[in-house]
């Protein structure tokens, strides 16, 4: 005997899904056949055209999508065009490998003046030109001169890296430093010179550079002077040298940078006996007497 399945039940199941469906179930067979074959039933995601979504309604909600796609573009296009500015900018202070160092220790004098800040050396630097006809180069004026210098091949990049807080390459610094030494050198009639190079090297791998390519050093004059007595005159001198950095909370940051790069250097070139320390605590006077004696039995009373 047949099973005959109830037509309430039929009804519910064949029931139209959707009100497309409906109309297309209700139509004459040729409307359906149209139906069917109209592109307006073509699907979104094959980008093809499809029923249009009722007002203010978007047809599908992408643009969470579309807003990772913009911020994760516009990452790489930075991150693309930060790699470009490096490479340009290691381009542009590359300098070109020597065999040997421009300067032979037979011909130029370089002596390397460091000690804490506050220390005395551009006072003492100042008698030593005075007495021994020294050319006295700091590494800090170098720089801000340059950032100022007209058609300058390195302006530009020394204010950015100042601007941003960095510390500017070292090729750059060594590289300035030589330009001051070749342009004393070739004035000289016997291709000469003596160079104090104050708050240069700040740290080993500037020194290794310099020696490397420039000049050896014949050795560093050091002033050594404890952190308590620095800090005193450096407040002293705040009070009058308008200089942002002579305060208290500068100082010690100060202090805390020359320990950790400075006193390496002082220690390499002292494991080499090429350290000349001059303490730095007694009267600008005193401090110079000894300075004066030291360097004498150093290089000859003739210097």
């Amino acid at each position: 005997m047949a099973c005959q399945i109830p037509k309430f039940f039929l009804r519910r199941v064949c029931q139209p899904s959707s009100p497309f469906q409906k109309l297309s179930s209700q139509a004459p067979r040729s409307l359906r056949a149209s139906i069917r074959n109209s592109p307006a039933r073509r699907n979104y995601a094959t980008g093809e055209s499809g029923p249009k979504p009722k007002p203010g309604q978007s047809p599908f909600k992408i643009w969470p999508f579309v807003a990772i796609t913009l911020v994760g573009s516009g990452a790489y296009m930075l991150m693309v065009k930060n790699r470009t500015d490096m490479a340009s900018t290691d381009k542009q202070i590359a300098a070109p490998k020597k065999d040997v160092p421009t300067f032979s220790p037979d011909d130029v004098t370089v002596i390397f003046v460091l000690g804490g800040p506050g220390a005395g050396k551009g006072t003492q630097c100042a008698n030593l030109v005075r007495d021994y006809k020294f050319t006295h180069l700091s590494a800090g004026d170098l720089l801000r001169a340059e950032q100022e210098r007209p058609d300058s091949e390195f302006g530009t990049l020394i204010k950015d890296y100042i601007k941003d807080g960095l510390i500017v390459p070292m090729e750059v610094t060594v590289q300035l430093l030589e330009n001051a030494m070749m342009e004393v050198v070739q004035k000289d009639k016997d291709r000469k010179g003596k160079f104090l190079i104050d708050g240069f090297p700040r740290k080993m791998d500037q020194a290794l550079k310099f020696e490397e390519t420039v000049c050896p050093a014949k050795f560093v004059l050091f002033f050594d002077c404890p952190e308590k007595e620095m800090q005193r005159r450096l407040l002293e001198r705040g009070k009058t040298s308008g200089r942002t950095d002579d305060n208290a909370e500068s100082i010690k940051k100060r202090f805390k940078v020359f320990v950790e790069t400075s006193m390496p250097v002082v220690d390499y070139f002292e494991s080499q006996d090429r350290v000349v320390k001059v303490v730095a605590t007694k009267t600008p006077d005193g401090v110079y007497k000894e300075t004066r004696g030291k360097l004498e039995d150093r290089l000859g009373k003739n210097l």
